[in-house]
């Protein structure tokens, strides 16, 4: 099996996130990439670099004043010796405050949904390549390659059009989708993360030619809070293409997979050209955020069942955080994809 990586993603290197109310180490680090690709190496992989992809695959997706957000803001808000060393919001806006400033601070909360999502010397350059590592996978599956795994980092669901949010900056998942449905492809996503995809969900909510299933836990308890609720099933012409699966949390292999079959099931009534994977593995109990208990076996099964659905796929990497198990949780899922 091929899998795409640029190192240029650990340009990346964020200090802190706000956490219960304090300043915690933040756990999206480049460590996050040695691990995934020890998983890789035990697997037996073949990692190739990707080739240099054009900006309007990103533009595709993302708002020109957002891609310019995270171009230019860090340098930006360095001007004021005031400000700290990773730009961060204070102030955000609301649905009875949301219009966009001037000034870089509250721009800042206008581009950034959470605390989670610094910008730093480097960030760019490595959601750029992360974005590039996407679509450059994606174009091998379109060009033959059926199945890739996409080595992404930062991950990239939680961000939307036109902003930040939950460690990512731009939605590859949705960038390689969109390359494959201006191809003229029927593109079915299925999300496995812990956390609800929901800069996915809405970039495609209002389409039929895209699928956006995601399978995680509850949101009425878990980040993104907001959305990820089993009634929000896509808008107008999207209407219907839209599933979302909660499950409670804490659940363990048995119960998540039983939602992972669901999953199954919808992409395949949709008969997709081409599908996509939004590979989480923070579902694992060994992650530090250990809000459920999927178990390495439980992984390997999870892959079984993706690896069945259609000839052309491709797996993008969202969540799955620094822990002894990491490679081994990559690894077991690959082992039951290539089954």
């Amino acid at each position: 099996m091929l899998a795409v990586f640029d190192d240029r993603q650990s340009l990346h290197r964020p200090l802190t996130r706000l956490a219960g109310g304090r300043l915690a180490p933040n756990p999206e680090q480049p460590d996050r990439i040695i691990m995934l690709r020890q998983g890789l190496e035990m697997f037996g992989a073949k990692l190739v670099a990707p080739a240099e992809h054009g900006a309007d695959v990103i533009a595709a997706v993302h708002d020109a004043d957002y891609l310019d957000f995270l171009q230019n803001g860090f340098a930006e808000w360095q001007k004021s010796p005031a400000n700290g060393p990773e730009m961060r919001a204070s102030v955000h806006p609301t649905v009875h405050m949301n219009r966009k400033p001037v000034d870089i601070l509250g721009r800042a909360g206008y581009f950034q949904a959470d605390a989670s999502c610094v910008l730093l010397d480097g960030t760019w350059e490595a959601v750029k390549a992360s974005a590039n590592t996407a679509t450059d996978a994606m174009m091998r599956v379109l060009e033959g390659e059926e199945r890739v795994y996409a080595l992404c980092r930062p991950p990239g669901h939680h961000a939307y059009a036109d902003t930040a949010g939950g460690f990512c900056y731009l939605n590859n998942t949705a960038i390689a989708a969109q390359l494959a449905a201006r191809k003229g492809f029927r593109v079915a996503i299925v999300d496995v993360d812990v956390h609800h995809g929901n800069g996915t969900q809405t970039i495609f909510y209002d389409r039929s030619d895209v699928l956006t299933v995601s399978v995680h836990g509850d949101p009425a308890y878990l980040y993104p809070y907001y959305s990820g609720y089993a009634d929000e099933l896509g808008a107008g012409p999207g209407h219907g293409f839209n599933r979302n699966i909660p499950i409670p949390l804490m659940s363990g292999s048995d119960v998540y997979l039983e939602a992972v079959d669901l999953a199954c099931k919808t992409s395949s009534a949709f008969m997709p050209d081409v599908m996509i994977v939004a590979l989480g593995l923070d579902a694992s109990s060994d992650d530090p955020f250990a809000c459920m208990r999927v178990d390495e076996d439980g992984f390997r099964r999870m892959g079984e069942r993706l690896g069945k659905l259609c000839r052309k796929t491709l797996v993008v990497q969202e969540g799955g955080y620094p822990s002894p198990r990491l490679p081994y949780l990559l690894q077991s899922f690959l082992s039951g994809f290539a089954a």
